[in-house]
């Protein structure tokens, strides 16, 4: 029997993570909802495009599933899925990069196609932040970031996006500290040089997944791994 909603916002990850198991749609929504826009960022960060990003954001809520009952609670189940989600995108951008490598890499038309996805973030807002003047800046922010090295960019938006701790993201991303201190040094000396300081104090807003998105990747995450369960809401 599914626990209301309410009760499962009190389960600790552990418990929540056998509800999971269980096909327990309620747990599902709250994993995604309390996830999503993590998740999108960070693969975001290492595949530069919406549509992929989402793609594999898909493909690692169905593997948390898969080796859900693997999860032991030594570090948080955000920690544990953020892992996962990076892992899957870096292999999607592998096998991209063995697909352009077989292209011919002078062709205009492909460099092209390659640099529109690069620059291909979100810059679709709503509510009060819809104005043409907050779309601009934060364009010219994503397309600023998108111009970092993977390692920097990855770091740099877990950290300054979504404020995530050094720790998490050295959690996350199997690395030291130090490392990870590095890398995020050398992004935002990287950005301060492309962006004025009134630019960087619209970060907070970029990279939007919420709303309508966000409630469609829930949507269809718990199709997928509820298998037609009666959704909680």
């Amino acid at each position: 029997m599914a626990v209301p909603k309410q009760e499962v916002a009190q389960l600790s990850d552990l418990e929540l993570a056998r509800r999971i198991g269980q096909r327990d749609a309620a747990a599902v929504r709250l994993m995604t909802e309390r996830n999503n826009q993590r998740l999108f960022r960070a693969a975001w960060s290492i595949l530069g495009n919406r549509a992929d990003a989402e793609d594999a954001v898909q493909a690692c809520y169905v593997r948390a599933f898969g080796a859900i009952e693997s999860f032991a609670g030594r570090s948080s189940l955000s920690t544990w899925l953020t892992r996962i989600v990076i892992n899957e995108a870096l292999g999607r951008e592998r096998a991209a990069r063995r697909r352009l490598a077989r292209l011919d890499t002078e062709s205009v038309v492909h460099l092209d196609e390659y640099r529109e996805k690069l620059m291909g973030g979100s810059t679709e807002l709503g509510g009060p932040d819809s104005t043409v003047a907050i779309k601009q800046i934060r364009a010219l922010i994503e397309a600023a970031i998108s111009t970092l090295p993977q390692d920097f960019r990855l770091v740099f938006v877990m950290r300054e996006v979504e404020e995530m701790s050094i720790e998490e993201i050295a959690d996350a991303l199997q690395l030291m500290p130090a490392t990870v201190k590095t890398r995020l040094f050398r992004a935002r000396r990287r950005l301060r040089e492309a962006l004025a300081p009134d630019v960087e104090a619209s970060l907070r807003g970029s990279f939007p997944f919420a709303g309508a998105n966000c409630e469609a990747m829930t949507e269809r995450t718990i199709e997928k791994l509820c298998g037609g369960t009666k959704q909680a809401k």
